[in-house]
């Protein structure tokens, strides 16, 4: 049997990364396999962590395949990738090291990248908005333009996203707690979601405690967004401002991209959990694009960020 030419597409994510494999003049998918997440290559463990997700996730998808493969061209996207940055041209060197290639067949750029390339299918432009733990938008022209908004890290930029819905939840809580803002059900239902009784005399200061752990985090903030969108869809007022701030940043991003790529009623791909889970956010969020960004219409992905991430290697391997 003739050894099959392969490309492959990475999702390179902070949790996991996804390898999928496919050949290079064909659009079937072969075989998906996982591996460890990675962290920004600034970090200590940065390219170690990097290495070990890429050789990983491709050795796991490798061993699923019914014949003998040569990988051909690769693409990545990876979380903390900013596009010309020294970061991207160093993941590059270190991808084409790890995955055995020569540079020219190897591209490296932000998880954002990908997520839009796999949105697109056959349009040639439009604008992908993403909202899971944090939140980022690019758009693309059709003349291949493209322009990002927001994504800057959620100490400073999270607008949008699941992390900024939990904290700003369980901030107002707080309020509620020692008499700033007057008592709502959102209260007692976060706090019930943390483990903790509305009516603890020392469940504010375990909160406190809490949020400062390690293990926390911003992934911690984000699991309290589904508690504040659910509290906002039983008309708790609190709850209601909070999901309409988010709904606005993120229809501000849309519009803002939309102005500097010069497009028209553009179609938008709302991707991430908290876009694809919380109906309440996303409608919201479709609600402000009728005021911001007329003519925009949220539409459904073609596909996602590993399939982004085949057409970007197929592309670098038919335009050496």
């Amino acid at each position: 049997m003739a050894e099959l030419a392969l490309i492959a597409g990475f999702d390179a994510g902070q949790t996991h990364t996804s390898c999928r494999l496919s050949e290079v003049n064909s659009p079937v998918v072969l075989a998906e396999g996982e591996g460890p997440g990675v962290c920004h290559l600034a970090a200590p463990d940065g390219p170690s962590r990097f290495r070990r997700a890429l050789q990983a996730s491709l050795d796991n998808a490798c061993g699923q395949l019914k014949a003998q493969g040569q990988l051909r061209a690769a693409a990545i996207g990876a979380s903390g990738v900013e596009v010309g940055s020294p970061v991207q041209s160093s993941a590059q060197a270190l991808a084409a090291e790890a995955l055995g290639l020569a540079l020219p067949h190897v591209v490296v750029t932000g998880d954002e990248r990908t997520a839009l390339r796999g949105a697109m299918g056959n349009h040639r432009a439009g604008i992908v908005v993403i909202s899971g733990t944090g939140t980022i938008a690019v758009g693309r022209n059709a003349a291949g333009v493209e322009h990002r908004c927001a994504g800057w890290g959620w100490l400073l930029d999270g607008a949008g996203s699941a992390m900024d819905l939990g904290r700003d939840g369980l901030a107002l809580s707080l309020e509620m707690a020692d008499g700033r803002r007057p008592e709502s059900p959102l209260r007692a239902r976060i706090w019930a979601g943390l483990g903790l009784a509305a009516d603890d005399p020392e469940a504010a200061q375990a909160i406190k405690a809490l949020v400062v752990t390690p293990e926390f985090g911003p992934a911690g903030f984000a699991r309290l967004a589904p508690l504040v969108v659910a509290a906002a869809a039983e008309d708790d007022p609190t709850a209601s401002a909070v999901v309409e701030r988010s709904a606005l940043a993120l229809a501000r991003m849309v519009a803002t991209i939309s102005q500097r790529l010069e497009l028209v009623a553009p179609p938008v791909w709302p991707m991430g959990g908290a876009l694809e889970h919380l109906e309440l956010l996303r409608s919201q969020l479709a609600a402000h694009l009728e005021i911001l960004c007329p003519g925009a219409r949220l539409l459904p992905p073609a596909g996602d960020a590993c399939s982004g991430a085949l057409n970007l290697a197929r592309d670098c391997l038919n335009n050496p």
